[in-house]
């Protein structure tokens, strides 16, 4: 067996399709007018069809799953927020995890959780290059010395 799609509901595609372009870079596959599939695999689904389908009233999840993007240049993300035409919702700000990772979790237009945050290859690589022997890194990271030796190319 194989996940394929990950599919969300939402008001307005067009709205949605132009968010998850604008700010992650994802294009349209196929259109079928109120169903669209996405790169990635996202789908998006209007919501008056989900509701035909399953035959009752969708209800949003409150913050029960998320939909996660590895970007390693989170700076430069912010200032795409920031510059986006519309407002978006935060729902943390740029944080850093005890493992390392820094994050940052938004809403998209409708109240979908979005995290964004550097892939660990990248925070390891990080902290190898500030000076962290592998020892300190498999510490922080909560990885094993020996796939910190091998991201770093130090086998």
């Amino acid at each position: 067996m194989k996940l394929k799609n990950i599919l969300i509901v939402v008001e307005d595609i067009e709205h949605s399709r132009r968010f998850y372009h604008d700010l992650f870079g994802l294009e349209t596959v196929a259109d079928f007018d109120g169903n669209m599939i996405l790169t990635e695999g996202l789908v998006l689904q209007e919501r008056k069809i989900w509701e035909t389908l399953i035959g009752r009233p969708s209800v949003r999840g409150d913050g029960d799953a998320e939909l996660y993007f590895e970007e390693n240049n989170l700076d430069d993300f912010l200032d795409k927020l920031e510059a986006y035409p519309e407002p978006v919702r935060y729902l943390n700000p740029l944080m850093e995890h005890h493992w390392g990772q820094r994050v940052i979790r938004i809403y998209d237009p409708n109240g979908h959780v979005i995290e964004v945050g550097e892939a660990m290859d990248f925070v390891v690589k990080r902290f190898y290059e500030a000076g962290m022997s592998l020892e300190a890194i498999a510490q922080k990271t909560q990885f094993p010395v020996e796939q910190v030796a091998g991201i770093c190319g130090c086998e």
